[in-house]
Formats: structure tokens, sequence, C-alpha cells
């Protein structure tokens, strides 16, 4: 069986994985435009003051700093700094052949923490909540690259 291939279950673990994470990463922009309209502010650019059909009646304040905007942004760019991470070492460690099992683990537990991460920071938990949550997929990205390491030095 074709290792890049949907057939083999270890390579469609880590489609579902990855293209979960690609579709949040994306969603943040859409939830920060949302926030955005809903709040009637947190635009960045002076010519977002423009009238226009979602702007109908643009104030000067809109260009200050909103939180709840700001909150959604702050997600999209920790999205942004890790996922790609996620995604190369995910795949390289997918090239290991390591057992379903454990490449379950590891890949599914990628996306709850990054999802509980995700709850956590839109509801202003802690930043040890977050903390915690991040370490734990950033130990999953650790150890999957180790892994592939060490199988690459092993040829």
């Amino acid at each position: 069986m074709d290792k890049l291939s949907l057939q083999d279950p270890l390579f469609a673990t880590y489609v579902i994985a990855a293209t979960l994470m690609i579709l949040k990463a994306v969603s943040m922009s859409w939830l920060t435009v949302a926030r955005m309209l809903q709040v009637k502010g947190g635009f960045r650019s002076p010519e977002d003051l423009r009238k226009t059909p979602l702007n109908p009646e643009p104030d000067p304040k809109q260009l200050e700093r909103n939180e709840r905007v700001d909150r959604i942004r702050r997600i999209h760019l920790n999205d942004l700094e890790n996922l790609p991470f996620f995604l190369a070492a995910g795949f390289l460690y997918v090239l290991t052949e390591p057992s379903l099992l454990l490449a379950r683990v590891l890949l599914y537990g990628y996306v709850l923490s990054r999802l509980a991460h995700f709850v956590a920071y839109a509801t202003a938990r802690t930043h040890d909540t977050r903390a915690t949550l991040w370490t734990v997929g950033s130990l999953i990205i650790i150890f999957m690259t180790c892994r592939t390491l060490l199988a690459a030095l092993g040829h």
C-alpha cells in the first residue's frame, strides 16, 4: 500500500488532523471579521472608515483597539505560529511508519490540545491554563520530531 494514499489509515489519520487544523486556522479570519462587524470596531486601516454597505455609519472610534476583536486576532496569531510546525512534523512523522494507535493518539491529541487552547483563550482563562494546553501540543510536536530524526539517522 502506498504511504501517501488515503487508503493508508496512517496517512488518512494525518490528513484528518491536518485538515482540521487548517480549517480551524482559516476560520479564525472569519471569526475576526464577524467579531468586527458585531462590535462595529477593531478595524485596523484608515480606509476601513469609508462608508460601505457593511459599514453604513463609519466612526473614527472604529479604529480604536477592541479587546474582543484583538483576542480573536491573538488566537489566530498563535495558530499561525504553531500550526506550520505541526503540519510539517506530523507529515514527516507519518513517513516513519509509527503504529497507527500511537499516531492517532499524537495527531488527534494535538488537535484536541489546540481546540482546548482556543476555548481557553476565547473564554479568557489564565495564562497558566493556556500555557498548559499549549505545552501539551508542543510536547507532541517535539516527540514526533525527535522520533522522525532518530528514524532518519538510523537509515
